[in-house]
């Protein structure tokens, strides 16, 4: 982190936590005269707060789903949206040095924006708290305002700004295709139910499973987190399991068929992002949690840094959830409904920026 700090102004990491500053500061950023110190050592702070409490493994979807996501949203682009993505992605590539976590990279600018925001957290890791927003299980609609702290943030209030940022003729081409890259992941990644809950198991992190026969093993012993665990199995698993094998623009192809109608639909209604939020929330209770073959109980919301707090990983590990077909078949169609309708919701967030 620390040789990050010292980067030239020209560096688009330094142009990308100046605007993470006056997110945080507002105008009170801009008036102090010790502002940049004041800012790096927030960023500094935050950066290691965010290591310690940020869920582990956390990547909503994987490649494939964030994949499929961004194929469905492109090819229900208007033509202006289209063109206006491309050139800003195109002209502002993404920095080849940057550790990639999905390989084969995708060849479609889209596609390969839509899983950019995973790596540049491992890179930046004060971002890590935008890719989800951690209500607790049980809670009905209302404000989102408890569950999104301004200082750290969250999917909602993150997915807001950096539309804000591309909006900004004023933006640097750099911020403006990095603000494009984080809209493409967020839309995503508020659509994974587990990114929009949690109970007290850092959003099924701290949530052993069996997965058809694949045991949970221990990854590391201090923190208490295991594998295969109810988020991962969320964000990759169920895909994997009906898949089969196929790209990510062959099943986005496939869920276009299958979700036509409501596409049309989903794309031509108002922007809601706290009400699709507290969707995704509904279905992490009544589908995630809800149809677990051993039920466990909604816990009085406590703070939790990692899964060793209260030992919630050794404990949810008693409750021995072995999942298989059954639960598949109830998770299954959830998962691609929730990956059509982000589809569409991104394609009407960029429709709506450029019409």
């Amino acid at each position: 982190m620390g040789a990050r700090l010292r980067a030239t102004p020209s560096n688009p990491l330094v142009e990308f936590s100046r605007s993470t500053c006056d997110l945080i500061f507002g105008s009170y950023y801009n008036m102090n005269l010790f502002r940049p110190r004041l800012c790096w050592l927030s960023i500094v702070l935050i950066a290691v707060g965010s290591f310690f409490t940020a869920p582990p493994s956390a990547r909503a979807w994987g490649c494939q789903g964030h994949q499929a996501i961004a194929y469905i949203a492109e090819a229900h682009l208007n033509p202006r949206a289209r063109a206006m993505a491309f050139k800003i992605l195109t002209a502002s590539p993404i920095d080849q040095s940057l550790r990639r976590y999905c390989h084969p990279l995708a060849t479609d600018p889209l596609a390969d924006a839509s899983t950019w925001a995973d790596d540049f957290r491992s890179q930046v890791p004060e971002t890590g708290p935008w890719h989800f927003i951690d209500i607790p299980r049980g809670v009905r609609r209302g404000s989102f305002a408890p569950y999104c702290p301004p200082a750290i943030g969250c999917v909602i209030g993150a997915l807001e700004a950096q539309i804000r940022v591309l909006k900004d003729p004023h933006a640097s081409p750099q911020n403006r295709a990095d603000a494009l890259r984080f809209v493409i992941h967020f839309v995503g990644d508020m659509h994974q139910p587990l990114h929009d809950t949690t109970n007290d198991d850092m959003g099924g992190n701290c949530v052993p499973v069996e997965f058809f026969g694949q045991k949970p093993k221990e990854r590391n012993a201090r923190y208490e987190s295991f594998s295969p665990n109810l988020h991962a199995i969320w964000d990759v698993g169920i895909i994997e399991q009906f898949d089969h094998g196929e790209s990510s623009q062959q099943l986005a192809k496939e869920l276009e068929a299958n979700f036509r109608k409501p596409i049309a639909m989903w794309e031509s209604q108002p922007l809601d992002f706290a009400g699709w939020v507290w969707q995704s929330h509904a279905l992490a209770d009544s589908v995630a949690y809800g149809k677990l073959p051993h039920p466990i109980p909604v816990l009085a919301p406590e703070p939790v840094s990692s899964c060793a707090a209260g030992n919630i990983g050794l404990r949810m590990l008693g409750y021995h959830e072995d999942l298989g077909a059954a639960y598949e078949s109830a998770a299954a169609p959830v998962v691609q409904l929730q990956l059509a309708r982000a589809g569409a919701r991104l394609a009407a967030v960029l429709n709506s920026i450029w019409r």
